[in-house]
């Protein structure tokens, strides 16, 4: 049939099974079937979604079958087998699921595409068998993984062994984690049951298609069987990425271009240039305590996403502690700084008083504390260093971060970042308050800037306890030593990075490219120092400052 039999076949107008408006087919299919009325999301096929994410003309299939098969010999309203066949004959597809490798933006990935037509695109054996061989194949192949899940849940026809496809496939992603490489999955409507609690989330990074809902029991199931009412919006992908089940929302056309840069973090970096090292910048006698306290919490010096804004290209900022929420207070994500994949950590203060607000005045809850560990892990598994800019009066301190176990929180982090296998900078931008900050700063170098300072406790705090009263601030701030010179001369810190005249907030360009130099040559530095001795100088890093204290008896 010739193409232009083709397209006379095509129906001219569609509707929209959400709003039922009737919608011009080309102008839907162009929009990748989201509807421009109501935003309604139709699904796609497994052929779609791949000419939709994947390079052209890259995909190639696994040689690879699902045969039919009926163990149980399961009969509801029609035999099992029959409803096998009818699936075949409408889709085109042995299975729910389409597995090979492709590319994304040059990159080779492995990918598994369910697809919702064939019987809901449940899980059965052989659906399970297939993503679990698309896995297998990655891993040997050294690249990345792309799950894209559409499903009702497991097979009920074949029994518990459907129910085994979510360990199958859950040990290959765990062989494909242990080489160390990265696993992606993109969640698109509906995405629920044994796919949900397996492969779906089992993943490194997980990516909500906007319209798409995630969860382990259907709204009618729970409806039914515990009879409580659900909020508005529910297992909705607004809903997963604020109680911090998800790393982020993609719009339908936006997925692949959010794909590219995530899948870049896994590209080894070529050999970068020697960087010529910074000429010395003076740095002046210790500044006024109560000047630098005054211009380090001044509200116009530039925020973690300030800086991201000029030092890291291709930045992907990753949300959620996979458990109960995500604290905007912390912010991670993956970038390049200066063509070095980096993970990305930092405080996030504000300009205003509105986004002070919003962001907790830069105090993480337990939350950020937990995204951030979840995040070092990974980018220890994928060999990308840490860069952290650290920026907050401490740790939030309300009953609800207590009830969430903030100190574990922050010793969780902690002890991730000495266990990092990876280089590790972090860098005081602004304020440097007690374990909250530290949380962000056990690394290889610590930086301050010329106007930052660090301290055990606010100031005002220590002046409240120990003189009972906060009008004695600048007198617990000359006591702690809060300044850059001093901390650098208590061997807290390591180097101090020079800020513009009139501090970073009078020249935020300036200070970008400073910073950006500074780091630079301490990764640099430590690029090629392999993992254990990275982790001992860390350990000994931290040991020499007490060690002096303490004497050896006879």
């Amino acid at each position: 049939m010739s193409q232009s039999a083709i397209d006379q076949d095509r129906p001219v107008w569609t509707k929209c099974s959400g709003c039922e408006r009737l919608l011009y087919a080309r102008k839907q299919e162009r929009n990748l079937n989201v509807c421009p009325e109501c935003g309604h999301h139709e699904r796609l096929t497994a052929a779609d979604r791949l000419a939709q994410l994947l390079d052209a003309d890259s995909f190639t299939a696994l040689p690879v079958r699902a045969a039919p098969d009926d163990v149980l010999g399961f009969v509801d309203s029609r035999p099992y087998p029959q409803r096998l066949a009818a699936a075949r004959d409408a889709t085109g597809l042995d299975e729910a699921v389409v597995v090979g490798t492709g590319r994304v933006g040059g990159i080779t990935v492995g990918v598994a595409v369910m697809d919702f037509r064939f019987l809901g695109g449940s899980l059965g054996a052989g659906t399970g068998e297939l993503i679990a061989r698309a896995v297998d194949h990655a891993t040997d192949i050294a690249a990345p993984v792309v799950i894209v899940t559409a499903s009702g849940g497991a097979r009920m026809q074949e029994g518990t062994l459907s129910l085994m496809q979510m360990a199958t496939v859950s040990q290959s992603l765990s062989r494909h984690r242990a080489a160390g490489l990265l696993s992606l999955s993109v969640i698109t409507d509906p995405t629920y049951g044994g796919v949900a609690a397996s492969f779906a989330t089992n993943v490194d990074i997980i990516i909500a298609e906007r319209g798409a809902r995630m969860g382990f029991a259907g709204p009618r199931v729970i409806a039914q069987t515990v009879k409580v009412d659900l909020p508005a919006g529910f297992q909705t992908a607004d809903f997963l990425l604020e109680k911090g089940h998800i790393d982020l929302i993609a719009e339908r056309r936006d997925l692949r271009d959010t794909l590219i840069p995530l899948l870049g973090a896994t590209r080894p970096v070529l050999r970068l240039a020697e960087t010529a090292p910074a000429p010395a910048q003076p740095i002046g006698p210790p500044a006024d305590s109560s000047a630098a306290i005054a211009t380090a919490r001044d509200i116009g010096r530039p925020t973690f996403l300030d800086y991201i804004g000029m030092l890291a290209d291709d930045f992907v900022e990753l949300h959620g502690d996979r458990t109960s929420a995500d604290c905007p207070a912390l912010v991670a994500g993956l970038g390049r700084l200066r063509a070095r994949p980096v993970l990305f950590l930092g405080h996030q203060r504000g300009h205003s008083t509105a986004e002070l607000v919003a962001r907790s005045f830069g105090m993480p809850m337990p939350a950020g504390y937990r995204k951030a560990t979840r995040l070092l892990r990974l980018a220890g598994r994928l060999g990308l260093p840490v860069v952290a800019l650290v920026d907050t009066p401490g740790a939030h301190p309300g009953p609800d971060s207590e009830q969430a176990n903030q100190a574990g929180a922050i010793a969780e982090c902690i002890q991730a970042l000495g266990e990092t296998p990876t280089p590790v900078v972090s860098v005081i931008t602004g304020e440097g308050g007690s374990g909250g900050a530290l949380a962000l700063a056990v690394a290889d170098r610590v930086l301050m800037l010329e106007n930052a300072i660090y301290s055990v406790i606010s100031p005002e705090g220590c002046a409240a306890i120990l003189w009972g009263t906060a009008a004695q601030s600048g007198r617990a701030a000359e006591a702690l030593r809060v300044t850059a010179t001093e901390q650098r001369a208590l061997g807290v810190i390591d180097d101090i990075v020079p800020e513009p005249k009139g501090g970073a907030q009078a020249d935020p360009q300036r200070m970008g490219k400073l910073l950006a130099d500074a780091l630079t040559a301490v990764l640099d530095a430590h690029a090629g120092v392999p993992a254990d001795e990275l982790i001992g100088a860390r350990r000994e890093r931290f040991r020499r400052l007490a060690a002096s204290r303490i004497t050896q008896e006879s």
